[in-house]
């Protein structure tokens, strides 16, 4: 099971940190990603990163201002979101896929989080 949370409303310019935890111990093994998603749009990947956290991929969009990382003790993965825009709002998502990773396509993973919201003001 994956839990999401540290979403909220931001001004533009500021930053958040998103968390997924996951309560199993295997969650060590899996490659985890973010995703969001805007209303009356897709789900898309916004970040992602390999099983031991060696590896990160990142969409154009949100490269240079988000960053991924994985605590494995913790069994928690972060997004480190800065210099948000307005357009940055969406529901964020969390996803594990039991694979090394980072894994790109939403239909590759396993387990999904419920979302957080995040909403930037202008």
């Amino acid at each position: 099971q994956l839990q999401a949370y540290g979403g909220g409303l931001v001004q533009a310019g500021g930053s958040l940190r998103l968390s997924c935890t996951a309560s199993a111990r295997t969650f060590r093994d899996y490659a985890v990603g973010w995703f969001r998603q805007a209303p009356g749009t897709e789900r898309e990947i916004v970040a992602a990163i390999s099983w031991n956290g060696g590896t990160t991929y990142y969409a154009d969009s949100w490269k240079g201002r988000f960053t991924i990382s994985k605590d494995i003790s913790k069994r928690t993965v972060y997004l480190q979101m800065n210099s948000l825009k307005p357009e940055d709002t969406a529901v964020y998502y969390c996803a594990a896929d039991a694979a090394r990773g980072p894994t790109i396509q939403t239909t590759d993973y396993d387990y999904w989080g419920q979302g957080t919201q995040v909403t930037v003001s202008s």
